[in-house]
């Protein structure tokens, strides 16, 4: 009689891993981070985004360490556990699945926006809930095939970018950009330093989930080897498309028509070319490749992640399951779909004092990932300290300095993220005490059972 696999098939390379890391957030360059220039004008967050920018290149170049270290599927969970115990990589793993399961809505829900312009007729939720069935699906079917399909559109995204820059070149302007640039101060000051801290989880947007490719090491064929170069590729890459896509859309017209919608790249080309021009159309209909890479690329992380702590015991078993045939973590994949689909469709349970439900997911996604790059460098340091002699294929570059850097930045921006946005913290904190407490018990549950047992 043959048993279900338990392990996770090796087939990935240095050049899926690369597509995985940019897909995963290249949906920040088309969409969530112009709501940072409602709060703090384009100067105010163009300095928020350069801060950001340097704090997540510094994590990226010490969290890679983490990864080829241990190349395990739950990545910070794993990290975590190993440097700090069962609740640091509790914490560390839940802060990782709020990021990885809030993130996919806000996502889901631009795709709807998107597609809106092309249908008015279409409902953006009944679209949004049509891509998570198809990714959750594609994402069962084999990791190979969702990486190479990952890979694909990931190219087609970075294409679309170049395009986009290059049809709206012509009517950029410097005076368009530094117009109101200092938001509703007017000038630098005390007024404006609060929008740039206020701003700062739509810059985080810009980068939010490269980590995730660690949740794709277990599948890697070379780990070691290929997980460096993906990252540090990937963080290059989209450092480069953040600044290109912000500086070009600000100067290309008016800004502040762009700074509280969900598709800014459209209507800034639609200012550019006209309504009815091929360029707008070739946006909308490549544009989603951005937004489609991310969502798909995110549902395998988070998958990925549910899967490793449903393997370690601390979520039910049942989460822990890979499919007979694809190899994949099929009720995973599934489980953390439907949590996303019922936060597309709970507006007033989501949306804080008349924030859009899109900004809200993005700040709860940036509450989890702060907290989760935290634990990951008091990790690194933590593992240099108890486990000097673990293999380190790669070694963070001017250690300690660089991840220093990591965590004091990752700190001040979780400070700053949770001043400007208390409601939104409160709901975080509290979701993540009782999740924990509840898990932590239902584990030491089974360990009980399962030492009577023997």
């Amino acid at each position: 009689m043959s048993t279900a696999p338990t392990h996770l098939n090796k087939s990935l390379s240095a050049f899926h891993l690369w597509g995985i890391a940019v897909g995963l957030v290249i949906s920040g360059e088309y969409f969530g981070w112009s709501y940072g220039w409602a709060t703090a004008g384009t100067l105010g967050f163009l300095i928020a985004t350069v801060f950001v920018a340097l704090v997540y290149t510094s994590f990226i170049f010490s969290f890679t360490e983490l990864t080829c270290a241990i190349p395990q599927a739950g990545g910070p969970f794993a990290y975590s556990q190993r440097a700090l115990g069962r609740w640091g990589g509790l914490i560390a793993g839940l802060a990782t699945l709020v990021e990885f399961i809030f993130a996919p809505p806000a996502i889901a829900l631009a795709i709807g926006a998107y597609l809106n312009v092309q249908f008015p007729h279409l409902n953006p939720k009944v679209a949004a809930l049509g891509a998570y069935i198809v990714f959750m699906a594609l994402n069962i079917v084999g990791v190979h095939i969702a990486a190479t399909f990952e890979l694909f559109i990931t190219i087609a995204a970075i294409i679309e970018l170049l395009v986009f820059m290059g049809v709206v070149a012509p009517a950029f302007s410097w005076d368009n950009f530094l117009h109101d640039g200092w938001g509703v101060a007017p000038h630098f000051g005390l007024e404006a330093m609060g929008g740039i801290f206020a701003a700062i989880p739509f810059a985080i947007w810009f980068f939010l989930a490269i980590e995730g490719v660690a949740m794709a090491a277990e599948e890697a064929s070379n780990p070691r080897r290929s997980i460096p170069i993906a990252y540090v590729a990937g963080v290059l890459t989209l450092v480069a498309l953040a600044f290109g896509v912000m500086v070009f859309a600000g100067g290309a017209g008016d800004w502040h028509a762009l700074a509280n919608l969900n598709d800014p790249l459209p209507q800034a080309m639609k200012h550019v070319v006209g309504a009815h021009s091929g360029w707008l159309h070739m946006l909308v209909w490549l544009g989603l490749f951005g937004l489609v890479a991310s969502l798909h690329g995110i549902i395998m992380g988070y998958a990925r992640q549910i899967f490793a702590m449903a393997r370690a015991g601390f979520l039910p078993a049942v989460l822990g399951k890979v499919h007979p045939r694809f190899h994949t973590p099929y009720t995973a994949t599934i489980a953390g779909g439907v949590i996303g689909i019922a936060a597309i469709f709970s507006d007033d349970v989501i949306s804080i004092h008349g924030q859009s439900l899109t900004a809200t997911l993005v700040t709860m996604a940036v509450f989890g990932s702060l907290t989760m790059y935290i634990l990951s460098m008091v990790s690194l340091f933590r593992l240099r300290q108890t486990e000097p002699d673990l293999a380190r294929s790669y070694r963070a570059p001017l250690y300690p300095v660089l991840p220093g850097v990591a965590l004091a930045g990752a700190v001040i921006l979780l400070v700053a993220v949770t001043y400007y946005n208390p409601e939104v913290c409160l709901i975080y904190v509290a979701f993540m005490t009782i999740l924990s407490l509840f898990f932590m018990r239902k584990y030491q549950n089974r360990q009980k059972q399962a030492a009577s047992e023997i």
